[in-house]
């Protein structure tokens, strides 16, 4: 999968007011179809999105689209740089499943999960390290999509020269980062791969004993590995936010029975955000 929560490193939005000192605005008029629910997503994006609807959030926008009464359409883009600008800030669609909370670029409502980024290492190397810092780590080769979190934290960590570095894209193809890292991994190219949760666990998951998953991150301590996921809508649209946050307290369970099918590491929403 191409990560969908590195949008919001990429993203950015310039926004300008003009109301006259005064004079108040005008109501802002919310052009959502409600014939409808019109997803935004990557077509090739597993475990989150296919095109075949098996990923989990097609799930979740299936569940959604039954609470509102109305069937599922998808726009398929690519994901990467321009998604936001190219779908929904372009109006054709409503509603982007699966984003980062807190972005730039759009809008989004209160996160339907938190997750964090995994390491991955052999099952028959017996490493059983959770943190960059573990001397068990520290002669190894460390796989990381560039420009992720994982990267990062590995140069302020200081250890750069252990770090293969993946890109997004390979040959200018959409390239599957954490499949590839995973198979490295198995294959002996590199010793360890540090990817978002979902997709190391789930690449993992259809290799059972091959792979070692461990969490970076646990509980609610504040982690620069773990991430708040909700909803993306465009900025005014009020009342379609509250609709969708409105689902999201309605659903939680069902909603957390698809991730965990999804084999989504879970960890507790932030206290302001668990209700």
């Amino acid at each position: 999968m191409t990560v969908r929560t590195y949008r919001a490193w990429f993203a950015t939005l310039l926004l300008a007011a003009g109301a006259s000192p005064g004079l108040a605005a005008p109501p802002r008029v919310e052009v959502i179809d409600h014939s409808s629910l019109r997803v935004c997503a990557d077509p090739s994006s597993p475990p989150l999105s296919t095109r075949d609807g098996k990923g989990y959030e097609n799930r979740i926008a299936d569940l959604l689209a039954r609470d509102l009464g109305i069937p599922v359409t998808y726009v398929w883009f690519p994901s990467g740089i321009g998604f936001y600008r190219n779908t929904l800030n372009l109006r054709r669609c409503d509603v982007v499943m699966g984003t980062v909370t807190g972005i730039d670029i759009a809008q989004t409502t209160i996160p339907y999960y938190r997750s964090t980024y995994v390491l991955v290492t052999r099952s028959a190397d017996n490493i059983a390290a959770t943190s960059l810092a573990d001397p068990a780590l520290k002669t190894l080769t460390i796989g990381a999509q560039s420009g992720s979190p994982a990267a990062d934290a590995m140069a302020r960590a200081g250890i750069l020269d252990r770090l293969h570095s993946y890109t997004l894209t390979e040959d200018g193809q959409p390239d599957a980062v954490g499949q590839r890292m995973l198979q490295d991994v198995a294959a002996k190219r590199i010793d360890a791969a540090v990817v978002w949760g979902p997709i190391g666990a789930y690449f993992a998951s259809l290799q059972p004993g091959v792979f070692h998953v461990a969490p970076m991150a646990s509980g609610i301590a504040p982690s620069p590995f773990a991430f708040e996921i909700g909803m993306a809508v465009r900025f005014g649209e009020a009342q379609w936010r509250a609709r969708l946050e409105q689902f999201i307290r309605a659903n939680r369970a069902q909603v957390q029975d698809i991730l965990t099918a999804s084999h989504v590491p879970l960890l507790p929403l932030l206290p302001e955000n668990s209700q």
